[in-house]
């Protein structure tokens, strides 16, 4: 986690009356180290749990509820059954797609937004405002097509 990241999400906690306390701050660590995984809160819990043996699943859960209601976490639902979780990019208006492979169950972010030109027709030819739309590609991954 860069300086600035922590020292925003460190205000973003203060103006709301929330502390990054040792716990939180372990949790937001293992998220930020494993940022490309898309981690479920059973998969954080199982990082977090190294570092600190003695915290609760309740507290990561919790944490991480926390987290995603300031918007410091993006909940994102892959069809998996499990939400997962990502760290929020104040700079993205819109969320980003994601490539998931069925074989292996991996999860790439596709860095441009496709969609721009149809959101644009679809209000001007409609006069609906898109806010954010969500783009989830499913097939093989490089590696899984190698094999």
């Amino acid at each position: 986690m860069n300086r600035n990241q922590l020292e925003e999400i460190k205000e973003q906690l203060k103006q709301k009356g929330y502390k990054l306390t040792t716990q939180r701050r372990i949790i937001l660590d293992s998220i930020l180290d494993n940022q490309d995984k898309h981690l479920s809160i059973e998969e954080i819990y199982k990082i977090v749990k190294q570092k600190m043996p003695e915290i609760g699943l309740a507290t990561v859960y919790r944490t991480i509820m926390l987290l995603s209601d300031l918007k410091v976490l993006n909940k994102i639902d892959l069809d998996d059954g499990c939400s997962r979780f990502e760290l929020s990019n104040s700079e993205e208006s819109h969320n980003h797609h994601h490539l998931i492979c069925v074989k292996c169950g991996k999860v790439e972010e596709a860095e441009d937004d496709l969609l721009e030109a149809l959101e644009e027709q679809i209000e001007k030819k409609n006069g609906f405002k898109v806010i954010n739309h969500m783009v989830k590609f499913y097939g093989i991954c490089k590696e899984c097509k190698k094999e």
